[in-house]
């Protein structure tokens, strides 16, 4: 009766497995597999079967998140694929949109579109915007694109008409009709996995989605194959990037919901936390090997990023795709992140990684660049004997001799500018945790801070402190935490779909009945029956009459026009800072989450036999904090034997098997009765 997933990151794929009968944890951290993900997998499971005795027939469920399709992406190692559109609409992929993040930036370049204008074909056909047809599907047109699609030796094909949101006719006679004559090659239709309006994102959307569905079918065949050898069957499950998980099979029609699905667990993982914890607001940080990454849970659900996209920089607009996305920031910033020197003599960290393949430097492995890995060995926080619970020894003297070459043309010491280097990523951190907060209208002081990742909880005091957050949390296995969170994550799906109307009592009637449709829609795609547990929340879009764009609230089934415009206005004001409550309401679109009872991982009470700061005490340590304060011995304490509701003051470093967390001084670590690990100023304020 063990519940097993696994994570697949930058630099380490990791392993969380949990018996349900007995609530013993197994875990386990492999190096990535890059050239085929699977093995590291494999690899983690073979770790925990000689390390913790996990026996592979006993697993009844598995979920599985990881850098598939993301990588796929970002390297642009998808498949040869080809666009079918309406007529006159070949190029809206290249047109894109006019605005530009960085409007003076005279060397911006569209961003290059993932099917070539020679891939991309015209088929005679017309809808109106409610769906009505103005001009019938031409299907002799699809004769000649068959054929050079076939010469062409393409693998997937994207079908995407004008309109097809509101009438998907056109759309699903083309699309049999290629697959039909092509049956080797894959096929996506633009409302098979959006119902939006927006031509160019609903385009970008299902070019992607055709793009990475090939890739995402071999690698589950591969990983279902392998698993299946080892002796665990059972059902497979995706971490979607909507913070719930889907079957392998619904994944694979997909396969562009799991652009984020490694991030979405650790996010899953802080919305469990926070339930233990009675809070409704929770700011996450995952802190991994090669990035990042930030999300805030509000009232209770992880927040959604209704216009996400994908490699979006300050100074590039990236590629939108109409997913559902935890509304996650992510930033250049983990253990392996490499530091260097820039063209004006700064000092700069990230955003290029050192990954598994060498790996910092004082991982032994051949790699001679300085990492904020190296940084936090040096200044004493990281133990080079018990790191990763001492399975991987680190070497002190490669990390000084790496992060040497930053600190000589500097003319800083070696642990001065080790610090920099933490200071410089703490920074980066900061600004990312901000965005998620601040810039989306929520205050941090309001908020739990959970912290989590190899190198996360190393530096969670001081950003806690800095935000002003309640309490700062570091969550049980913090390094493996987003695979932790897979198993915290329950069946999830979300139907969008574009709907225009002003707002008024027979937009209110017509929204309650379609509302009904979307729920027996979300029955029918978890296949359980009418009896099945489904938790539902009913969003809709809605803008100021003359806006462009508008913002999701809350509707309730009992709401009338008044109070749902009151909730809208509220929104509005949250997210612009004002509100018109005179201007007449137009709703755009409505959005349904529906998400499937399914059993979660416990947080047990703590034993209590066997534990108090005496036998949790291992011993002390010289930490490097700069300034006047330079070197200062803390105690060290090993996690599994702290007591709870004993409070420690700080500073004082806690190590377990996946991270090493430091309370600085003026803060004080209490253990909870789940223990978790609560750090908080002295005074009982804020952190």
């Amino acid at each position: 009766m063990i519940r097993l997933a696994t994570d697949v990151g930058g630099t380490f794929t990791d392993l969380v497995g949990y018996d349900e009968r007995t609530g013993e944890i197994f875990t386990a951290k492999s190096l990535t597999t890059v050239h085929d993900q699977s093995e590291g997998v494999l690899a983690a499971i073979e770790l925990a079967e000689k390390k913790d005795g996990l026996s592979a027939r006993d697993v009844i469920f598995f979920a599985h998140g990881g850098t598939t399709v993301i990588n796929a992406i970002t390297e642009r190692k998808g498949v040869r694929t080809a666009l079918v559109t309406t007529a006159g609409f070949r190029d809206v992929l290249e047109i894109g949109r006019g605005n530009r993040p960085d409007l003076y930036n005279l060397q911006f370049k569209s961003p290059e579109a993932f099917v070539p204008r020679s891939l991309r074909f015209e088929v005679r056909e017309r809808l109106d915007a409610k769906g009505r047809v103005l001009t019938p599907i031409e299907l002799g047109d699809i004769e000649p694109i068959v054929r050079e699609c076939r010469a062409r030796r393409v693998e997937a094909v994207a079908v995407v008409f004008l309109h097809s949101y509101a009438n998907p006719e056109h759309e699903i006679a083309c699309a049999k009709a290629i697959a039909e004559a092509l049956p080797d090659v894959t096929v996506c239709a633009s409302h098979e996995v959006s119902r939006q309006w927006r031509e160019y994102e609903r385009s970008n959307t299902a070019v992607l989605n055709a793009y990475v569905q090939p890739i995402i079918k071999r690698y589950f065949a591969r990983l279902e194959s392998a698993l299946t050898e080892r002796d665990l069957t059972c059902p497979y499950y995706a971490m979607q990037s909507n913070g719930g998980i889907s079957t392998f099979d619904q994944a694979q029609m997909s396969p562009l919901t799991l652009v984020e699905s490694g991030p979405a667990g650790g996010v899953a993982g802080a919305a469990r936390i926070g339930t233990v914890l009675g809070e409704s607001e929770v700011l996450s940080l995952d802190v991994g090997g090669t990035t990042a990454k930030c999300s805030l849970i509000h009232d209770s659900r992880p927040t959604l990023d209704s216009e996400y996209k994908l490699e979006h920089t300050r100074i590039a607009p990236g590629y939108p795709v109409q997913v559902p996305v935890v509304d996650i920031v992510e930033i250049g910033a983990g253990g392996g992140s490499i530091a260097r020197i820039d063209e004006r003599g700064a000092l700069c960290v990230g955003p290029e990684s050192a990954g598994s393949t060498p790996g910092p430097s004082c991982y032994g492995r051949g790699g001679d660049k300085p990492t904020l890995s190296d940084a936090l060995l040096t200044l004493g926080i990281f133990d080079p004997a018990s790191f990763a619970g001492g399975q991987m020894q680190l070497d002190k003297s490669k990390a000084a001799t790496a992060i040497a070459t930053v600190a000589k043309p500097m003319g800083l010491s070696v642990e001065d500018a080790a610090l920099a280097i933490v200071e410089i990523a703490h920074a980066s951190m900061i600004n990312a945790l901000k965005l998620v907060t601040v810039q989306r209208g929520h205050d941090p002081r309001d908020a739990a801070f959970v912290i989590s990742g190899g190198a996360g909880p190393a530096l969670a005091a001081r950003l806690g402190r800095d935000l002003g957050v309640k309490m700062t949390v570091v969550p049980p296995h913090p390094g493996i935490f987003s695979a932790w969170g897979m198993l915290a994550a329950e069946p999830r799906a979300d139907f969008r779909s574009t709907w225009f109307s002003p707002l008024g009592p027979e937009a209110v009637s017509n929204l309650k009945r379609r509302f009904d449709e979307l729920k027996r829609e979300a029955v029918r795609y978890f296949s359980k029956g009418d009896a099945a547990e489904i938790r539902y929340a009913c969003r809709v879009e809605a803008r100021y009459r003359g806006q462009e764009h508008g913002v999701f609230a809350l509707f309730e089934m009992e709401d009338d026009a008044e109070s749902f415009a009151e909730r809208f206005h509220a929104a509005h004001e949250r997210a612009y800072t004002f509100c018109l409550p005179a201007s007449p309401v137009e709703i755009t679109m409505i959005h349904l989450e529906a998400v499937l009872h399914g059993p979660v991982i416990a947080i047990p009470k703590l034993d209590r036999t066997g534990r108090s700061l005496d036998a949790a005490f291992k011993g002390r340590r010289e930490v490097y904090f700069g300034g006047t304060t330079g070197w200062v011995s803390c105690p060290v304490y090993e996690r599994t034997r702290l007591p709870s509701s004993e409070r420690i003051a700080g500073p004082l470093i806690i190590e377990e098997a996946t991270a090493t967390s430091l309370v600085v001084a003026g803060q004080e670590l209490e253990v909870s009765e789940e223990g978790l690990l609560l750090i908080r100023e002295r005074d009982g304020g804020s952190v």
